[in-house]
């Protein structure tokens, strides 16, 4: 993804809540270029794959069920230094130590319902952008 793509994910709750278009608009606000996005929901098995890295962890069996518990909504953003932006515009992952103003803060329930999943690098984006969109659904 070459430093200028990143992935996200608007998590179960945050669309439960009603706040994908708040999130949608503070991504777009920040100057990030939505390059694909699509609604889906997935299975169990679909999200232990995508969280396999972390099946050896206490949080992996909460994080999979949360994780397929309703809708998400899945994107690929395009910006100058897309993984490290995006991050700063989320916030930390505790939404009670994340700053004012980021999405985790204002949109954020706990460490696993915390609003949205941001890549931590750019490998992660490439693979995990990889995982929802072909590259035939990308701009």
């Amino acid at each position: 993804m070459n430093g200028n793509r990143t992935f996200t994910m608007i998590k179960p709750s945050a669309l439960a809540a009603g706040h994908s278009g708040e999130i949608l608009a503070m991504i777009e606000k920040a100057g990030f270029r939505l390059v694909a996005m699509k609604l889906v929901r997935l299975s169990k098995y679909q999200a232990g794959l995508f969280y396999a890295e972390h099946s050896s962890k206490g949080f992996y069996g909460d994080l999979t069920s949360f994780m397929s518990s309703g809708p998400i909504i899945a994107a690929i953003l395009e910006k100058d230094n897309a993984v490290t932006e995006f991050r700063q515009l989320i916030g930390a992952t505790d939404p009670s130590k994340a700053d004012p103003g980021t999405v985790r803060k204002l949109y954020g329930k706990s460490i696993t319902e915390n609003a949205v999943h941001g890549s931590d690098a750019d490998s992660s984006a490439e693979r995990e952008g990889n995982f929802f969109f072909s590259q035939l659904e990308r701009v």
